[in-house]
């Protein structure tokens, strides 16, 4: 359990040493943005928002102990929200690029804002459904954080992504998902290449039955 003494900040220092200096003041400052529009805007459970960084922010920015990315990477944040994980990790990879995916046109304005007033030049913004993007765009990863039923959302992405291995883990789909996922999976053909239990990897964090799934395409 987190010291409750301690900055929160300070916290996720610990539990994400290998973070840069620079890279925690662009997480500082889109905190600040996402708590502000939040106030306006439900973004993240209001219930939340005195836990944005130890509940949220955390649960994105484990993704950071297992992806490596090459320069130019490409990766696309589907049903976006608030910009989790996307922004995090635009901020944490500024090397790639990031598509920030999202239907809700309010939702997107606020996505816009904040992309701007972080500077996030690595970042683009639209509109609209996986399912009605062009067939011809691709990504080195789609990511995505309790969007939807695991089949659904893969069944929507998985022709988006481009074969490659020059990454770590190789191409495919990133999925934040909560709870039990082996129901969800039973019988329905996509078989995730690897499983991390997030509660085992950051049990100090009490994420609860938190997994970040790989399929690879």
């Amino acid at each position: 359990m987190p010291d409750s003494g301690e900055d929160p900040w300070e916290t996720l220092a610990r539990w994400f040493p290998d973070l840069k200096e620079e890279t925690w003041a662009g997480l500082k400052d889109y905190c600040e943005l996402l708590r502000d529009w939040n106030a306006k805007i439900n973004l993240v459970s209001r219930k939340d928002t005195d836990r944005l960084e130890l509940k949220h922010l955390a649960h994105c920015l484990t993704i950071t102990k297992f992806l490596r990315l090459m320069p130019k990477a490409r990766l696309l944040d589907v049903g976006t929200g608030g910009g989790l994980p996307g922004i995090p990790l635009a901020i944490c990879y500024p090397q790639a690029r990031f598509t920030l995916l999202d239907s809700i046109g309010k939702k997107v304005m606020v996505l816009e804002d904040m992309v701007n007033k972080l500077n996030l030049e690595n970042v683009e913004v639209r509109r609209g459904r996986v399912e009605e993007m062009p067939k011809k765009r691709s990504y080195d990863f789609v990511i995505g954080r309790a969007v939807t039923a695991l089949p659904t959302f893969f069944k929507w992405v998985h022709k988006k992504v481009a074969k490659g291995a020059k990454h770590s883990p190789a191409n495919g789909i990133l999925y934040l998902k909560g709870g039990d996922y082996t129901a969800e999976l039973e019988g329905t053909g996509p078989t995730p290449a690897k499983i991390w239990n997030l509660d085992e990897l950051l049990p100090e964090a009490e994420l609860g039955e938190k997994y970040l799934i790989h399929f690879r395409i």
